[in-house]
């Protein structure tokens, strides 16, 4: 028996031997420099388990099923026990360094060991060394993870398993979220087809230590590492194998990976490695794929259910909340709610997730409400997830972790801007006395790198952006900054943006171009207009940065906007910008902006005036052509029209002192309008002509500098005048010009000013189907853009349609209700297209007394006010009722059609001249006298020329054809005898 005594007190002697250290497993023994250190049970438990797996993190929850198999224990124990051991070895002492912490996760042995020879029996020796070893966990190191259904990467994925067929280094490289991880499991699943030994797994989240990474790999491959020297280890087992190495979430130790990926492609040529970073390795003979956000619906509106699905985002989504809540229905709003919250998200996959399983627990509808009152960096993900992607919060508190001083401060700036900012706006703003504008500018390439910034390379000039999600996490970095900073920040980002907008001496085109390159920023004006006018911002930059930006809101439409800023700044004139030209742009824009979004108001009025008084003050010719233009469509809408005229006449005086082809232009083109209005067709038709011959085409710069598109409103005069002058086609013709030039300057003022004045023509001319049309675009444009006038104006024309197709129904309730409205807003231009409709229609339905009130009221107005173009067209309707109310006095009615015919011609309205002849011949022929009806309408016909497919010339060769009749029946009577 002695000899197996031998042999057992033999195999005892194991011996794991660091430092000046040594234990002895068997027989619980630990000694220091060959003497017996006094140790506790538990805490040589602890050392065997870390010194059994070294360079292996082992969790807390390892580590107290390990030391403490069957007993239920706290952390607090493991950490008490723990804090003994390291006391005991004097860790951290003198440099010496044995165990390393994985702060949340749990702790590692890094010193290099040396394992003494044994004289034990190879399944002996294993049998001590497995006493604290867990099979379950060893045999799950270095296997694939599960892999998830992968949805819209099913493209990257196969390309990348294409091009590691043979052995490459890829690094897949995104931002936090966008599903790096998730791409690179599904490849290794791929490219293993079934056989693990093929693909080896290491997740590198755990790994804080970078003298670790060796011994992760090595796990990951099985290896035992008892060497000084853990990498000539590693790559000597590696140099002969055939494998591909899958390294997951590098960014954390990018340095120490990169040098070990590096080493291991030279000395393993038939090792591939596919890598996850937020940041490319740059080692020799990297490939990177750089991962983007899922595709999703940038609008939604219009798309099916099948449609939305499409977009893998969209996809993505739905999947996740209905395995979440396998009863979610989904209906064709609710797919654009989800389109909209994938819109929200960028496309980001996790975010996704998240939103996802918060539907599946709490409904659609209020995780989308939450979403858009404030972005959710706390909500949960699955319990299986790595900790930092179980929230976003987690995930993007890793990503904070690794940066620098310098970048932690240039992150949390970066929360000024919302939108896309520039590199150069970046450097300007954040750079203070902690950092210059050099290295604020470093630090951002950083963070672009590590995937916090997202970098837009599409434009001439790259721009950068941060993703909701972070820039909500970076706000609330920002909001724990000290105040003065974040004030000083606030300031700098509100006078850059100031700088960047004033350019008081840019021509029109220069400040169209400016704008429109400034479309990106609108979001950062925004911002800056908040703060400056804010209870902590500063007056003397609200001021001009409302001014200067006052165009931008112009340039796209933004009325209700630009009118909000504009009031606010009128209001802090006193700070010393009274009769300065930023107060002219101030008050011309807001003029402009009144009128159009709140109708023709005493206000607007006032703006329009004191920016003129400034104007002419300065001597400044241009604004002040501008601003005469302004006050003459002002007096013009509020259907003051001698008023009208005289600022058309001061404008024409001004444009001849400038002496230019477009001041020339401009003046003419108010001229024309104002004796068209007035009734003056002959000298409208040649002031209207003269300013197209002036005039260069239509072209948005000028449209938002002066507020209207005075060429495109000179053509829509000329149509309504040749249509007076009796020329329908040449008055289509211009409209159908127009309208399309109209519609192409992308300007919804001068469109909806081009709707509303050919729709006149259609109404005239008949063709009911255009008008309709014309009115559905005129509608939404005006709803789209809040243009309060002109959504009431669309009533009245809906009405007037009906009426002239004969359809009175509920026209009349509609014709009132639009009146009201527009003559709330003292908006009087329509107010006699829309009263004639209204006595059609009260006409229509036999309404005689009622409609004779309305079209005396109007006649009275229309020789008040001078808008006399449509006077003989309200003269004969008058005779029209009156006739039918007296028809015992056919002679008062002759004589009041023949006022209307003289007035037509006296204002060479031939088209009014030719409705009040076939009514005046109507009344002959039905009084028995035939020829004197036909030699009037011959008359009549002798002047027309074109439009004989209108509905006045259908209705005018129909009676010229009744009246043809009855005279040649009568001249047959009188030739026969008696």
């Amino acid at each position: 028996m002695e000899p197996v005594a031998d042999d057992l007190h033999e195999s005892l002697s194991l011996q794991l031997a660091f430092g000046p250290f040594c234990v002895t497993p068997a027989k619980r023994l630990l000694t220091r420099s060959g003497a017996a250190v006094d140790i506790g049970g538990r805490a040589l438990d602890l050392l065997i388990a870390l010194l059994e797996r070294p360079g292996r993190v082992l969790s807390k929850h390892e580590l107290i099923k390990l030391v403490w198999p069957n007993i239920v224990v706290s952390e607090g124990s493991l950490r008490f026990h723990m804090t003994g051991l390291r006391k005991i070895l004097g860790d951290g002492e003198d440099g010496a360094r044995y165990i390393s912490t994985q702060v949340g996760v749990g702790y590692a042995f890094v010193a290099p060991i040396e394992r003494l020879q044994s004289l034990l029996p190879a399944h002996v020796t294993t049998t001590l060394t497995d006493h604290f070893h867990d099979k379950r966990l060893t045999n799950s190191v270095g296997g694939l993870p599960p892999r998830a259904r992968l949805v819209g990467r099913d493209n990257d994925a196969q390309m990348l398993v294409d091009r590691l067929l043979e052995p490459k280094l890829f690094t897949i490289v995104g931002p936090g979220g966008v599903g790096k991880t998730s791409l690179a499991i599904e490849v290794g699943h791929r490219l293993c087809a079934g056989n693990d030994d093929q693909v080896r797994f290491v997740d590198l989240a755990q790994v804080e230590d970078a003298a670790l990474v060796p011994s992760s790999l090595a796990s990951a491959l099985g290896i035992t590492l008892q060497a000084e020297d853990p990498m000539h280890v590693l790559l000597a087992h590696l140099r002969t194998r055939k494998l591909m190495l899958i390294i997951d979430n590098c960014e954390h130790l990018i340095d120490a990976i990169s040098s070990i990926i590096e080493k291991i492609r030279e000395a393993a040529p038939n090792v591939g490695l596919l890598a996850t970073s937020r940041e490319p390795l740059r080692v020799l003979g990297e490939h990177v794929h750089w991962l983007s956000a899922l595709r999703y619906p940038v609008d939604a509106q219009g798309l099916s259910v099948d449609q939305l699905l499409a977009f893998p985002a969209v996809k993505l989504f739905v999947e996740r909340a209905t395995s979440g809540n396998a009863s979610l229905a989904l209906e064709t709003e609710d797919a654009r709610m989800i389109a909209d919250i994938c819109r929200r998200l960028e496309g980001m996959a996790l975010p996704i997730e998240l939103a996802a399983m918060r539907v599946a627990s709490h409904g659609l509808q209020a995780t989308h409400g939450l979403l858009g009152e404030r972005f959710s960096l706390g909500w949960s993900g699955r319990r299986t997830a790595l900790p930092k992607h179980q929230t976003l919060r987690a995930m993007l508190d890793w990503s904070y972790d690794l940066l620098c001083a310098k970048e932690h401060l240039v992150f949390d700036r970066l929360a000024i801007f919302v939108g896309p900012f520039s590199l150069e706006a970046a450097s300007q703003i954040l750079a203070d006395a902690q950092i210059d504008s050099v290295s604020a500018a470093a630090a951002l390439d950083e963070l672009a790198s590590k995937g916090l910034v997202t970098v837009d390379h599409s434009a001439v000039i790259a721009t950068y952006r941060l993703l909701e999600m972070t820039r909500a996490y970076a706000r609330e970095k920002l909001a724990i900054r000290v105040e003065a900073e974040v004030h000083a920040l606030s300031f700098r980002h509100a006078a850059y943006f100031t700088e960047l907008l004033s350019h008081p001496d840019a021509t029109p085109d220069e400040l169209f171009e400016r704008s429109s390159r400034l479309a990106s920023q609108l979001g950062n004006i925004r911002s800056a207009l908040e703060w400056s006018f804010g209870p902590q911002g500063d007056p003397g930059l609200a001021l001009p940065l409302a001014a200067a930006s006052a165009p931008l809101f112009l340039h796209f439409s933004l009325m209700v906007e630009c009118r909000a800023w504009c009031s606010r700044a009128t209001e802090l004139l006193e700070l010393g910008y009274f009769g300065t030209p930023t107060e002219m742009e101030l008050q011309a824009a807001l003029g402009l902006v009144l009128m159009f979004t709140r109708g023709n108001s005493d206000a607007a009025q006032k703006a329009l005036l004191r920016a003129l008084d400034i104007a002419q003050t300065l001597d400044d010719h241009w604004s002040q052509l501008r601003l005469l233009g302004r006050l003459q469509i002002f007096s013009e809408r509020i259907g003051d029209f001698p008023s009208s005229l005289a600022w058309a006449e001061k404008a024409v005086v001004v444009g001849d002192l400038i002496g230019k082809p477009e001041a020339i232009a401009v003046a003419a083109s108010l001229a024309g309008i104002s004796h068209h209005l007035l009734g003056n067709q002959p000298l409208a038709r040649q002031e209207l002509e003269k300013s197209l011959r002036y005039s260069l085409p239509s072209e948005r710069s000028s449209t938002v500098h002066y507020g209207f598109d005075h060429r495109n409103r000179t053509g829509l005069a000329l149509a309504r005048t040749l249509w007076l002058l009796g020329y329908p086609d040449q008055a289509r013709h211009w409209a159908a010009k127009v309208e399309a030039e109209a519609a192409a300057l992308d300007h919804s003022v001068t469109y909806c000013i081009a709707l509303v004045w050919t729709l006149c023509i259609h109404i005239w001319t008949g063709e009911l189907d255009k008008a309709a049309a014309s009115l559905a675009t005129f509608s939404k444009v005006a709803d789209a853009n809040a243009l309060a006038p002109y959504v009431a104006a669309a009533l009245g024309v809906q009405g007037s349609i009906a009426i002239r197709a004969g359809q009175s129904g509920d026209a009349v309730a509609l014709l009132e209700e639009s009146l009201a409205r527009l003559q709330g807003m003292r908006y009087e231009l329509l107010t006699t297209s829309f009263e004639t409709a209204l006595v059609e229609g009260l006409i229509l339905g036999g309404q005689y007394g009622k409609a004779l009130c309305q079209v005396e009221r109007t006649i009275g107005h229309c020789r008040d006010s001078g808008d006399a173009y449509a006077l003989p067209e309200l003269l004969r309707i008058r005779a029209g009722i009156l006739d039918t109310l007296e028809p015992a006095n056919p002679a008062a009615t002759q004589d009041r059609l023949m006022e209307a015919i003289n007035l037509s011609r006296q204002q060479g309205a031939r088209s009014w001249e030719l409705r009040a002849s076939m009514d005046l011949a109507l009344l002959w022929l039905e009084q028995g006298q035939a020829a004197k009806a036909k030699e009037l309408l011959a008359a009549c016909r002798e002047q027309i020329s074109e439009g004989y497919d209108t509905l006045d010339m259908r209705q005018f060769q129909a009676l010229w054809q009744r009246v043809s009749i009855r005279d040649t029946g009568q001249h047959s009577d009188r030739s026969e005898p008696h």
